[in-house]
């Protein structure tokens, strides 16, 4: 009773805050996406990332580590969906984004805070910038056959992990005044994730349920089951191997049927992989926490 008590606590913000964002556009109430979407990217989950690497006390070499295993995990996940999807025969460009990333930035930041603490977050946002520097590079080839990693230096998380791993490197900390300011700012950057979750869910309009859904439940096994074997083979401690785990079975993003729509991919069977994938996780993160914890 009391790890389903656990569970729910860290569980119920994260999906009710989602739920108010997809209730709010189905009640047919303004929320301009472009908008919302601009601000946490660029100005909230950036001061989120800088401030909770420059102000974690936790050790160096584990946030090391904690990196080349997550980059182990996302190459490994990409390794085993390219041969799934030639041996399934589904179209690479529409299906494998969404196989291979997850929500690591609207659903696994809160989900690792609420879960890990401070430290899970700190965690997390080295999954989040690994993720999203393989995201508009390998993502971007999948989509459009050819990479982008200029686009990937422009993204603001990926300098704010790069500047926060720099002053945690070195031990430095921004004046007070500067700290307290970054860290409003960073505040925000959670609940509007959420939001923006799902309002960008409750606009999809889903197709191919059915395959979606069993490629959904193919996500989930196969991302949890390898974030395991990395997390032990890199022989990480009890924090980290969850946070890996947690945030490698997250469902598919939405940033997949942005670029789906963007560059002329199958954008129904992307946003069917979201939505299928999101609802799931209602049921399975619950479960998959109860393991971790």
């Amino acid at each position: 009773m009391n790890l389903a008590l656990t569970v729910l606590e860290i569980v119920a913000p994260v999906f009710i805050l989602a739920g108010l964002g997809f209730a709010w556009v189905k009640l047919g109430y303004e929320y301009r996406l472009q908008f919302v979407t601009r601000l946490a990217m660029t100005l909230a989950g950036p001061c989120l990332i800088f401030t909770a690497l420059m102000k974690t006390g936790q050790d160096k070499a584990a946030l090391g580590g904690f990196f080349a295993a997550a980059l182990a995990g996302q190459l490994a996940t990409a390794v085993v969906f390219e041969a799934l999807v030639r041996v399934g025969k589904l179209e690479r460009r529409s299906y494998l984004s969404p196989l291979v990333f997850g929500n690591t930035g609207n659903l696994g930041i809160p989900l690792a805070l609420f879960a890990f603490g401070e430290a899970g977050l700190g965690y997390a946002v080295v999954m989040l910038a690994v993720s999203t520097i393989l995201s508009f590079t390998y993502g971007i080839q999948m989509f459009a056959g050819r990479g982008a990693g200029a686009k990937a230096l422009k993204e603001p998380m990926v300098w704010a992990t790069f500047l926060g791993a720099v002053f945690l490197w070195n031990g430095w900390q921004t004046p007070r005044f500067l700290t307290n300011a970054l860290d409003l700012i960073g505040q925000m950057a959670i609940p509007l994730m959420l939001l923006t979750l799902g309002v960008a869910t409750g606009r999809l309009t889903p197709g191919k349920i059915s395959r979606a859904a069993w490629l959904s439940g193919l996500k989930f096994a196969v991302c949890t089951a390898t974030g395991t074997g990395i997390g032990l083979a890199f022989g990480l401690g009890h924090v980290a191997f969850g946070g890996l785990v947690l945030q490698l079975a997250t469902p598919s993003p939405v940033t997949s049927y942005l670029l789906a729509e963007k560059f002329g991919a199958d954008a129904d069977a992307v946003a069917g992989m979201v939505v299928v994938s999101t609802v799931m996780a209602v049921g399975l993160l619950p479960l998959l926490l109860a393991f971790l914890l």
